[in-house]
């Protein structure tokens, strides 16, 4: 058999056992509870999340494709920034906002906006710039990102297109019939997974030039961006900081994850682990395999987490 069939097919048992896994806890954990009928059990779980799956979730739903794949595709360590930066977001979204969105009983993130105005058409016109800012900004480009990892890393010989659609039907099918329980069990499984792969890919990534980082342009070494760099410095002090506030407060996918917790406290737990994880775990995975593979390759931009992933894990 040969060897990039193997590997695909080892990830095809990985993902079926996720999801036997995901379908066994859904099962028991509601099983007093009519799904269909419940809308609290589609869009918050029945508020039945412990801190660990909501910590989990969290970092799964942000550390998706467009993290890996694209900022390491920018190879260069000024990225990291983000994933900093992003700390700050969540200790703000576990001690100021998401306790409101408690105390307003809230089920999503534009609920809040009617209660507090008494206006349903502000809930309405709000929901409606965030569904299309999903469907036309941040799903095509996860989906892409996701799409050319699996064709690079496994050299598919099938179009992105093809292999994006393959993504979006099984994710439509897990929310769908499973409902924010099923999204939120599965993402927490597949982080544990992602993480430590993630981590040995940056250790081997960083062995396979023996940690030698010579010859890479300092540019793409430095911490401090120039104003013509793609974070200059001044950009910390300023647009960052409220970006991290608006995404990590008001992002539906994020939210719903802290809000499905049994009480406020549980959910800031969740929150505050999931920033733990950001600041120890998730930056070295968006930016080194990146750096490595521009010793390796040159700059090949979006193709380089796959092709370190692909070169670098034991066949």
């Amino acid at each position: 058999m040969p060897i990039d069939l193997l590997q695909l097919g080892i990830f095809i048992v990985i993902t079926c056992l996720i999801a036997g896994l995901t379908y066994r806890r859904v099962v028991k954990d509601t099983e007093h509870h009519q799904a269909a009928a419940d809308r609290q059990e589609v869009f918050l779980a029945g508020k039945g999340l412990g801190w660990m799956v909501v910590a989990g979730s969290i970092t799964l739903t942000n550390l998706s494709t467009d993290q890996l794949v694209g900022m390491n595709g920018n190879q260069m360590l000024l990225l990291v920034w983000w994933e900093l930066s992003a700390v700050l977001g969540l200790v703000i979204l576990a001690k100021i906002i998401l306790p409101v969105y408690y105390r307003y009983d809230c089920t999503t993130t534009t609920e809040l906006l009617e209660k507090r105005y008494g206006d349903i058409r502000i809930r309405s016109l709000i929901g409606a710039l965030f569904l299309l800012g999903n469907l036309f900004i941040f799903i095509p480009v996860t989906l892409y990102g996701g799409s050319l990892f699996m064709q690079t890393m496994f050299n598919v010989d099938l179009p992105v297109t093809f292999i994006a659609i393959g993504f979006a039907v099984l994710g439509s099918a897990y929310a769908v019939l499973g409902g924010l329980r099923a999204v939120a069990i599965s993402d927490a499984y597949s982080g544990v997974l992602l993480l430590s792969l993630g981590l040995v890919v940056v250790v081997l990534a960083l062995a396979s030039i023996n940690f030698d980082l010579s010859g890479i342009p300092t540019e793409r070494l430095t911490l401090v961006g120039d104003s013509s760099s793609p974070i200059p410095w001044h950009t910390l002090l300023t647009g960052m900081l409220f970006i991290q506030i608006f995404y990590w407060g008001t992002n539906q996918t994020i939210t719903q994850r802290a809000m499905a917790s049994p009480t406020v406290k549980e959910g800031q737990k969740g929150v505050l682990a999931a920033a733990i994880i950001r600041l120890l775990i998730i930056p070295p995975l968006v930016v080194i395999p990146g750096i490595v593979s521009y010793k390796l390759y040159g700059d090949i931009g979006d193709a380089a987490f796959g092709r370190v992933v692909g070169d670098v894990l034991p066949l």
